[in-house]
């Protein structure tokens, strides 16, 4: 289903309040690496994977893996909002024994499909489940969201070099292009750029695209639906650290800072949502 621009950004907004007031109520980090990805999580979930959240262990259901599993405050909100579990679930994240950790556990909540929280991972296990869904002769497509940091793995290009030599068509790659990492900007650490190219030399359809423009991102999507596909699809998706309270953007400290009580509700109130 094709939703207006207007009420993803609404379903966007929210979601990111919920990850916010999480960060508050449980003291965990990684806040901004989770804002930046919301808008294709939006995307993604309401539009483009094919699931039933009353069927999450569907055998013919879309894969999607969380490979920067530090944002998964993210995954879990867009979940929960997708009815695959109960807000109570969420209400207990990171409490002691509790289902949701600070980033996700094998089989921890249904709709989560893999452990994630060593970076450099997801596109092996997402290249091992499009070339399962070959060899099972099954119809699904499986989809991968890597940080750009993530990318200065070699694992991640060992398995992008494997994706093109089988000619996995059914696996795209979202990478969430936020110019940061953990310690300072992404081009100081490696050279990432030109990081479409990079894909592209390495044998995949790659686009490069707006990751908070809803129309940009379903666009490029819309290539992975195209019947007969033999290349995997990486789509470069420029996004902003903290996207959505202007005292977060681009600002590297949300990485570790947690909000206070002042700060929640000055989000809110930016979110349109107090």
């Amino acid at each position: 289903m094709i939703h207006s621009s207007e009420h993803l950004e609404r379903i966007a907004a929210e979601l990111r309040a919920e990850v916010i007031g999480l960060s508050h109520r449980a003291k965990t980090p990684h806040l901004g690496s989770s804002l930046s990805c919301l808008d294709l999580l939006a995307v993604l979930y309401w539009e483009f994977l094919r699931i039933d959240p009353r069927r999450p262990a569907s055998p013919g259901r879309d894969r999607f893996i969380l490979s920067k599993g530090h944002a998964a405050p993210a995954l879990y909100v867009t979940l929960c909002r997708r009815g695959f579990f109960s807000p109570q679930l969420l209400a207990d994240y990171a409490k002691d024994g509790a289902a949701l950790a600070e980033q996700p556990a094998p089989d921890c909540a249904p709709g989560v499909e893999w452990a994630t929280g060593s970076l450099g991972h997801g596109l092996s296990v997402g290249v091992g489940m499009a070339l399962a869904e070959r060899i099972q002769k099954r119809d699904y497509r499986t989809v991968a969201l890597l940080s750009d940091g993530e990318c200065n793995e070699g694992s991640v290009w060992e398995a992008a070099m494997f994706a093109a030599a089988q000619k996995l068509g059914s696996l795209t790659v979202l990478v969430d292009y936020n110019k940061w990492q953990a310690t300072g900007r992404s081009e100081e650490v490696m050279a990432l750029a030109p990081l479409r190219d990079k894909w592209e030399a390495f044998g995949w359809e790659s686009y490069e695209v707006d990751g908070h423009d809803f129309a940009e991102v379903r666009a490029a999507l819309a290539c992975a639906e195209l019947p007969d596909r033999t290349k995997p699809l990486a789509i470069v998706a420029h996004t902003i650290k903290g996207r959505g309270v202007s005292f977060m953007e681009d600002d590297n400290n949300w990485h570790y800072r947690i909000p206070n009580a002042e700060e929640l509700a000055a989000a809110r109130k930016e979110l349109a949502l107090e």
